[in-house]
């Protein structure tokens, strides 16, 4: 069976799938990153990885992938397959396209952007299949975005596009590993509410799940420390939806774990800020923490559909 290796690499946990040709993973495996290893040992640890798969695949299905894609986070150069700079796994201009080529017998690979990659599945197989634009935003330690134009992801002119989370909503506001003041990580990711609510609760363990919860029981001090999250996250998507004029909005991560809790209110704060906007749909993501993987199998789908035959 035809099939194409899958990557998506994270900070602390690493995905692969072996995915064929209608998107079926047919084969999936985790690891962990190991970044207290250091950054030499990580990409190490992505070749033997990817290495493995190669293995499965062949004794599986008979035959060698025909390509593979890999996600990662940080900066990244997709063009010229370079794995410019991750704060969270300390490496720089890491080749990762020629040194997974290479470790896998010379096979097409695809290198991308691990949000833009997740955005690129949820926008054609997940919650955004059939919208020609739209802006996926996962909530997690940090906030970013991907930008969905006509099936493709917008990376921008420098491979920046869609980083709503430095988008400054509360000017002199906390301080951003940015070197701003105020962006909307700092006050509405699922790292921000779990700090809000860790001080307001007095429970140093406390996190934004926790914090839901408390919001379904009725504690106010949860409910406003929760809709000042809420708030700052709808201006900032406010000014996303002014510039963008998405017709879905997705958004993802474990703060959208939390269900209506966050999207009753968060919908609502949204329509009371726009004014001469169209309202995008604001949807969960469909695909959880499957989606970076699955966008890392389409990539090298993408690659195969794109090579002129030789």
């Amino acid at each position: 069976m035809k099939h194409v290796i899958a990557l998506d690499v994270g900070g602390t946990g690493m995905k692969a799938a072996l995915v064929a040709e209608d998107g079926t993973l047919l084969h999936g495996a985790r690891r962990a990153t190991g970044r207290d290893r250091g950054p030499d040992a990580v990409v190490e640890t992505i070749q033997d990885f990817a290495a493995e798969l190669l293995g499965t695949g062949r004794e599986r299905f008979g035959r060698t992938a025909s390509a593979a894609g890999v996600a990662v986070p940080g900066i990244v150069d997709a063009d010229d397959g370079i794995a410019v700079y991750a704060a969270n796994l300390g490496w720089r201009d890491v080749p990762m396209r020629a040194l997974l080529s290479s470790r896998l017998g010379g096979i097409p690979v695809a290198l991308g952007h691990d949000v833009r990659t997740g955005g690129l599945a949820e926008g054609r197989i997940g919650a955004g299949r059939g919208a020609d634009r739209f802006l996926f935003v996962p909530l997690g330690t940090g906030i970013a975005g991907a930008i969905g134009i006509a099936g493709r992801i917008e990376a921008g002119a420098h491979g920046y596009a869609g980083e709503i989370g430095h988008i400054v909503v509360r000017p002199g506001g906390p301080a951003c590993g940015c070197g701003q003041h105020g962006c909307l990580e700092t006050l509405a990711s699922a790292a921000a509410v779990s700090r809000a609510w860790a001080a307001a609760s007095g429970e140093p363990g406390a996190d934004a799940a926790d914090c839901a919860k408390a919001v379904e029981s009725g504690d106010a001090r949860a409910r406003e420390v929760w809709l000042a999250a809420v708030g700052a996250l709808a201006d900032g998507l406010v000014t996303a939806i002014t510039l963008l004029d998405p017709r879905t909005l997705i958004i993802g991560g474990g703060l959208a774990e939390a269900g209506e809790t966050l999207f009753t209110p968060l919908r609502t704060a949204v329509e009371e800020r726009v004014t001469f906007q169209r309202l995008p749909h604001i949807v969960p993501a469909a695909l959880g923490d499957t989606a970076g993987c699955l966008g890392a199998g389409l990539l090298a789908w993408d690659l195969l559909a794109t090579e002129v035959p030789a």
